[in-house]
């Protein structure tokens, strides 16, 4: 599985980024990382990803705050996350991350080896709501947005992701996290509100598992509902992109 490490050129500076993809190529996928930045358990998701025949883009969202990491969930989790992750978040977001995808989508299309024009876009944690941000800004390069585990996708921020379900043209799959603090029912409701008002395709879905299941080197890590949403995730793309 070829691996490159390389840097993007975009509107605030060089982007450090991880690619794969799969012999013969195929259907680029932008992957949109969690808060704790770039490090193996996400590197190994996107090489994963790329194993079921996709091209996959894995941006260090935080490149504007420089270097760091990598960071340790395990050991992060034991003391104050929001303190130790502040410096990092505040330096991205939703519209930054929808604007870096400028730079994101124009390098995919010069590589040689990504099949068709529409994309894949999926998101852990604060990255579900910048695929979605992603998506909205560049409707007609997206054909599946996919948000594991996404926090404050309806909030009252100018940037929040529910404000562009209007311009959603992919067809979206929210997965959501029980009890979760950054996404509860009322916030749910918001936001599907919203995609109902936008005519957005999309299905919701509530995992009984807690926030950031997906993640192999989370504390909450839990392997069988990880392995669903594998499922759906490939089941998606496969039916989007190919």
């Amino acid at each position: 599985m070829p691996h490159e490490q390389i840097s993007i050129t975009t509107a605030d500076g060089a982007c450090p980024a991880h690619v794969f993809s799969p012999e013969g190529g195929g259907p680029g996928v932008i992957l949109f990382m969690d808060g704790l930045g770039i490090r193996p358990a996400l590197v190994d998701m996107a090489r994963r990803l790329s194993e079921a025949g996709y091209v996959v883009l894995l941006p260090d969202l935080f490149y504007r705050f420089g270097a760091y990491g990598p960071l340790v969930p395990r050991e992060i989790f034991k003391g104050d996350v929001r303190v130790a992750l502040a410096p990092m978040m505040a330096t991205t977001g939703n519209a930054k991350a929808a604007a870096d995808t400028e730079a994101f989508l124009a390098y995919l299309d010069d590589r040689p080896d990504m099949r068709g024009r529409k994309l894949g876009a999926v998101g852990f944690c604060m990255g579900g709501g910048m695929a979605i941000a992603a998506a909205g800004s560049y409707p007609d390069r997206f054909a599946a947005v996919i948000s594991f585990h996404g926090g404050n996708l309806a909030s009252d921020a100018a940037d929040s992701p529910h404000l562009y379900a209007p311009r959603l043209k992919a067809a979206l799959y929210i997965a959501a996290a029980e009890n979760d603090h950054g996404y509860p029912p009322e916030m749910a409701e918001r936001f599907e509100r919203a995609l109902d008002a936008a005519d957005v395709h999309y299905r919701a879905e509530t995992y009984p598992a807690a926030h950031g299941w997906m993640k192999t080197d989370f504390p909450v890590h839990d392997e069988a509902q990880a392995e669903r949403g594998w499922r759906e995730m490939l089941a998606m793309f496969d039916r989007t992109l190919r």
